[in-house]
């Protein structure tokens, strides 16, 4: 006997069947957007030598991964579009690449070896996650669209054997190229100054450019950049010619020479005529710099009343005083430098002043002092550092005459054989380490801050570089307990130039090797490589949220081995991904962070290359905030 299926059994098959049905449309609709934007950007070429074959698909009426699609392969998980190639297929038209980058995930575009003309649009950046794109071989002509340089993932890109015309610019910004192929154009203006420490291949041949060749680290020889008549530099055989202003200086040096004799001989007579008023003079002098000696202590003092002044000075002393090793004796003065703020304070006066010690470290101790009038300074006691009395004076004097708003300057300092003291402006509000790590509730320290941060801190330091860079004189202990916070919450590097780098107590250049000698035989180059490598240990605490250790290289370190491992997102701190900080541009910040921390110190970027990728990652947040909704 035959059952006929009950209504209830109906209903529920009628249920599922429409549910089904219902869940296919929201598949087929996610999709459709997708499959229709690439059926528009092939319907803007013409295949050539491809006949249109059940085996072509491109249609909206099937899916380019299930149906496998001419060209097209997808991710076999997500089921999206990851590399479309379309190598030799003879096609014609134009790229339609604001169709073409509907296809978000997608990361290799091949177009190799066809007969696609115009120009490359600018809507290329908008396959923002492509790390390999090939044009070479087409029809292609106009300026390269600036946009290309927002692809911070290219890692390969491919224009050569078009009609591409005009300059370079902004390439140079894409920090992880692996190759560039640009031969075979009619390219114009300069080279940019690219990352050739990371390029592996690179090829400008048969342009038109023309200008001194950057230096490519010997990585490339002349056939990268031959057929460029305006060229010039190693490693082509042609020397860049000398500008006229160097001829000219040059063609007045037998001038000079001449004139220099007659001033040697000048000096020479009025030298001896000095040295026999300076025999004469001689006790006059030395009390006359006995009585210079301390710039703020009274004229009518003595010794015997400098000493009774420190004596009693030690009586009234807080018990969180600072104590001096030189108490009892005779010092030297105090020297204050330009600032109103400490006009007439003394030795004795810090001394005597109530002290708070906030921090020690290997080469000194840091002190809160409040003086009488209410004005509070920070003191930082130096030991061990085996330099001249004069040679500290001159030191002080060359980082006094360089100003930057985001440098604390030195108010006052004090010398002699036993201890070395630098005065500062107390800043209330901590360092950049305390806000970092000790963070509190009512602080907010998002992204945008801390790429302000970043930019601020490469800013200064880049400044400080390129000023004192002849005089030998970096940081040498750039971190984050270094960078206090003024009354606007702005950066302001502290301690410039207070650590002379030596073989025996620097860290930094142990781990790295870098202890060789710069271009002029001294040891500056090294120190100044010391400095990039700490800002981009600091880089590493704005983006990871970590606290450093070890100066830096276990968290450098930590850092490699998670990049290595492609777990990036991993690295970044949870408190910027919470708050949906973009990814892309904090993995570009981190990829200049990793730069700076290269194991190899002549592979480190320059402080002036820090800055401009720096600023570019800050731009292209300024425009995505300004554009979103």
């Amino acid at each position: 006997m035959r059952l006929s299926p009950s209504p209830l059994t109906m209903a529920r098959v009628s249920i599922w069947v429409v549910l089904f049905f219902l869940l296919f449309l929201v598949v087929h609709s996610e999709d459709q957007q997708v499959r229709q934007a690439l059926v528009q950007f092939m319907g803007k070429l013409s295949p050539g030598n491809v006949q249109r074959g059940p085996n072509w698909g491109w249609n909206v009426t099937s899916d380019p991964c299930t149906d496998n699609w001419l060209g097209v392969k997808c991710d076999n998980n997500s089921k999206s579009v990851r590399k479309i190639v379309l190598d030799h297929f003879n096609l014609t038209g134009v790229l339609d690449a604001g169709s073409l980058c509907v296809a978000t995930s997608l990361v290799v575009f091949s177009l190799n070896d066809n007969k696609v003309i115009g120009e490359i649009p600018k809507e290329i950046s908008s396959c923002r996650y492509l790390t390999h794109l090939y044009l070479s071989g087409n029809g292609f002509s106009g300026n390269l669209p600036g946009s290309l340089s927002r692809l911070s993932n290219l890692k390969r890109l491919d224009i050569s054997n078009n009609g591409l015309s005009g300059e370079l610019t902004g390439l140079s910004r894409i920090s992880g190229l692996l190759s560039f192929f640009a031969q075979n154009n009619q390219l114009s203006g300069e080279i940019p100054k690219f990352d050739f420490s990371n390029l592996q291949d690179f090829n400008v041949s048969n342009n038109n450019l023309s200008g001194p060749i950057p230096d490519v680290n010997g990585r490339f020889n002349a056939s990268s950049f031959l057929g460029n008549l305006g060229l010039c530099g190693q490693p082509l055989p042609n020397i860049c010619p000398t500008p006229p202003s160097a001829r000219k200086k040059h063609s007045s040096i037998n001038q000079f020479l001449m004139y220099s004799g007659f001033v040697i001989i000048g000096i020479i007579v009025v030298l001896l005529i000095g040295l026999i008023l300076i025999k004469k003079k001689k006790p006059r002098d030395e009390k006359t710099n006995a009585a210079k000696e301390g710039v703020e202590v009274n004229n009518d003092s003595n010794k015997s009343s400098g000493t009774s002044s420190e004596s009693k000075s030690r009586g009234n002393r807080s018990e969180y005083s600072i104590t001096s090793v030189e108490s009892g004796m005779p010092s030297s003065s105090l020297v204050v430098l330009t600032s109103p703020v400490v006009n007439g304070v003394r030795f004795e006066d810090l001394l005597r002043a109530p002290a708070e010690l906030v921090g020690r470290g290997k080469h000194g101790s840091l002190y809160k002092v409040i003086l009488d009038g209410g004005v509070m300074l920070a003191v930082k006691r130096i030991k061990d550092w085996g330099i001249s009395r004069e040679d500290f004076k001159k030191r002080m004097q060359k980082i006094d005459q360089v100003k930057h708003p985001k440098v604390l300057p030195i108010v006052a300092y004090y010398c002699s054989k036993q201890e070395k003291l630098l005065v500062y402006g107390y800043q209330q509000n901590g360092s950049l380490f305390r806000l970092l790590h000790e963070y509190q509730s009512n602080q907010s320290f998002d992204w945008g801050s801390r790429l302000s941060v970043a930019a601020s801190i490469a800013e200064a330091l880049s400044f400080m570089h390129d000023v004192l860079r002849d005089d030998g004189i970096a940081h040498g202990n750039l971190k984050s307990s270094n960078i206090l916070l003024n009354k606007d919450m702005e950066p302001c590097i502290s301690e410039y130039g207070l650590m002379v780098v030596e073989n025996e107590d620097c860290s930094f250049l142990a781990h790295s090797n870098s202890l060789k000698d710069d271009p002029t035989g001294g040891r500056a180059y090294s120190t100044f490589k010391v400095d990039i490598y700490g800002f981009g240990v600091i880089l590493l605490e704005l983006l990871t949220g970590k606290i450093v250790q070890n100066t830096g290289f276990d968290l450098a370190k930590w850092v490699h081995s998670v990049v290595r491992e492609e777990w990036t997102v991993e690295v970044f701190d949870k408190v910027l991904l919470s708050e949906g900080a973009n990814e892309e541009r904090m993995v570009n910040l981190l990829q200049v962070a990793l730069k700076c921390i290269n194991p190899s110190p002549d592979a480190r970027p320059s402080m002036n290359q820090v800055i401009e990728m720096i600023n570019s990652i800050k731009e292209d947040d300024e425009i995505s905030m300004s554009s979103d909704p």
